[in-house]
Formats: C-alpha cells, sequence, structure tokens
C-alpha cells in the first residue's frame, strides 16, 4: 500500500506517459512521417516506464523502511513437544513483543533447517543468525564444553547450577572466540540408563551396543566395556528396532518423547549428570541490532534461562511417569552399578581435568568454593 505522496508521484507520472503518447507535432498523411511519430510514440513510453518503474520502487522503498522487521531463522536439534522447544517458542515470542515485531525469530525444529551436528557452524558462518545445540557436543573442540556431562561431578539441579556458574565465563570466552555469543542455557533432566532388561553391575553393560550422543557418552560406553554408537535423537525408534544400539543413557524427558516403551523394558534413575543446551547467537548478528534490540534479546534470554530451569525440575518427574504410565520399569539403580558408575566417573574427571587445563582447574575450583 503507498502513501498519499506516493500515490500522487505515481499519478503524476500517468499522466506524463498519457501526454508523450497521445501528442505529436509531426504530421500522419505521409507514411514516412506516421512510422516516425510511431517511434517517437514508443521511445515516449520507454521513458515514461522508466519513470513510472522508479516512482513505484520508490513508493515500495517507503512502505518497506516503514514496516522494515528483522527476522531470523533459528535451527533447533528438537521437536515442537520437547519442553526446550516449548521454552525457545516463549522466548521468541517475548522477543516479538519487547520489539514491537522489529526482530522476528522463526524457529525451525526438529533438525529441519540444518542437522544437530550443523547448526553450530552454520551460525558461526551467519548461514543463520541464532540456534541451539547440546553444549557438550562441542567438547571435542574444548573440554570445557563438556564439563557438565562428567558423570556424577554434579548430580543435582543445585550442584548443575553452581557448576555452571563456575564455569559460564570459559564457556562465553571460547564462544566469544569463534564470533558466538551465549545467551542461556538450560539443563536435562539427569541422565540414566535404559536397556531391555535390568542392569544391576557395570559388567552387565559389557558388550551391548550403546548409544553415544556426544564424547562424555562415548567414552564411558568405552570404559564400561559398550560398544558405542553414535545416534541422534530422532533416530533413536529406528535405531533400537534395527539393532543398531541395545542400551543407552538418557534424560526421562528423551525417553517420553521417543516413546522408549515401544524397543525398551527398564529404566535405571542413575543421575548420573545434567546435560545443557545452549541458546546462542552470532556475534554479527547481534551487533547489528538495535540498543533496543539488543536489550530486548538480552531480557527474553535471562527470564527463558530462569523459565527453562524449573521447567526441566518439572520435565524430571512429569516425564518419569509418563515412562512408567507406558510400561517402563523404573529402576533405583543398585548399590553396586552406583558404584561401578562413579569408578568410571572419577576417571572421566581426572582425564577432563588433564584435558582441560589450568582453565579446567579454575572452573573446578571456583566450583568446589
Amino acid at each position: 500500500m503507498l502513501t498519499v505522496f506516493e500515490s500522487s508521484v505515481c499519478e503524476d507520472v500517468l499522466h506524463k506517459v498519457f501526454e508523450e503518447c497521445t501528442s505529436s507535432s509531426i504530421p500522419t498523411g505521409n507514411p514516412r512521417f506516421l512510422e516516425e511519430k510511431i517511434m517517437l510514440q514508443s521511445r515516449s513510453l520507454t521513458r515514461a516506464g522508466i519513470h513510472l518503474a522508479a516512482a513505484a520502487a520508490f513508493g515500495l522503498a517507503g512502505f518497506t523502511a516503514a514496516s522494515a522487521e528483522t527476522k531470523w531463522d533459528m535451527p533447533t536439534p528438537y521437536g515442537d513437544s520437547n519442553f526446550h522447544t516449548q521454552n525457545i517458542a516463549a522466548f521468541a515470542e517475548e522477543v516479538k513483543e519487547k520489539t514491537d515485531g522489529s526482530l522476528v525469530i522463526q524457529i525451525h525444529s526438529a533438525g529441519s533447517l540444518f542437522k544437530h551436528p550443523e547448526i553450530k557452524n552454520s551460525v558461526r558462518k551467519g548461514l543463520a543468525p541464532i540456534g541451539e545445540i547440546l553444549v557438550s557436543r562441542l567438547s571435542n573442540e574444548d573440554a570445557v564444553f563438556g564439563v557438565d556431562s562428567v558423570p556424577f561431578l554434579a548430580p543435582s539441579y543445585d550442584q548443575a547450577w553452581k557448576l555452571y556458574q563456575a564455569s559460564k565465563p570459559a564457556l562465553e570466552e571460547k564462544l566469544g572466540e569463534q564470533g558466538l555469543q551465549l545467551l542461556y542455557a538450560v539443563p536435562w533432566p539427569p541422565q540414566g540408563i535404559y536397556a531391555k532388561k535390568e542392569i544391576t553391575k557395570g559388567d552387565d553393560l559389557k558388550g551391548l551396543k550403546f548409544r553415544a550422543y556426544n564424547t562424555a557418552t562415548e567414552r564411558l560406553a568405552q570404559l564400561a566395556g559398550a560398544v558405542p554408537t553414535q545416534v541422534e535423537v530422532p533416530d533413536i525408534p529406528t535405531a533400537f528396532s534395527t539393532g543398531r544400539v541395545e542400551a543407552m543413557i538418557t534424560s526421562p524427558s528423551t525417553g517420553a518423547n521417543s516413546k522408549a516403551w515401544d524397543f525398551l523394558s527398564h529404566y535405571h534413575d542413575t543421575q548420573a549428570w545434567l546435560p545443557k543446551n545452549m541458546v546462542f547467537v552470532n556475534k554479527g548478528a547481534f551487533d547489528a541490532l538495535s540498543d533496543d534490540e539488543k536489550a530486548a534479546v538480552l531480557e527474553a534470554a535471562d527470564v527463558a534461562e530462569k523459565r527453562g530451569w524449573e521447567a526441566s525440575k518439572v520435565e524430571t518427574k512429569t516425564q518419569t511417569q509418563v515412562l512408567v504410565d507406558n510400561g517402563i520399569t523404573v529402576v533405583q539403580p543398585s548399590s553396586e552399578l552406583i558404584q561401578d558408575l562413579a569408578a568410571i566417573g572419577e576417571t572421566m574427571a581426572a582425564e577432563w581435568q588433564e584435558e582441560a587445563g589450568e582453565t579446567g582447574q579454575a572452573v573446578l575450583e571456583a566450583y568446589k568454593n
């Protein structure tokens, strides 16, 4: 829709088109003169058409500027029913409200825009301005990203929050080196072991094809004598039904969302660790926002982080009950299993600290103090 001013400009050009195309002093009795008149009118139409196109472009440009909005496409790895995705949807809506629609975040869930392994680099390269990933997926880049997946280092929500605060400066620094900025992070419910039978001791895991989703779960499987197999969340049902995997360690949320009761029978509530997802942004895209838009994003992120941590606690209870309601046997792990897993955790903690070096040492000191 054009403004009154823009409409009058177009009307003036149209009037000019009419005048140039209907008036000429060339006599028309001679065929040669008639041909020249036609050619002249054709040139007039061309010139007038250029004027009209310019006026229309001017009008549309004015309209676009008046209704300008920035759209951010946001790839996420999990489906719409997942509590992380639902929290992101609330975050996006709050950003839209706080900016009066000048910044709109379009969510592309379940890996529909970029698959989970591709999301970080797509944001780093500017192919998407914002995204969500599991933090520990980046532990192969730097050990600091894997601190929340060290078994039994921080197995409760209070401990996980304290560990997050201790490691946050290092996370922000490492992301900043790649032109990325952390907005917020939210934990999954505590991790437990799923299997087709009850696992009473560490030796029961030996030889099992064990689903891995990051470096920590791969190492845990190796230390337990299992066979690690990389499988993304959307592929879990197929992986179990085809025999690619026989056991996994993950949250009640992933188990319920994957309908684990269709291919598994037991869930062992080991509460081994609370891995986090993080929402992060391309620093260039963030810096391109107005000051008011930046403030809106940061405020909405702060709210989303608090809301997400509380939602995770609720998720733990509700999704564990969903498992029970659908026939999964929820097992409190035996003392022998806990001892065996704790021993694995001590080995992994020592390996992590050595790999993380001085940065890791500083994180652990801040966490313990």
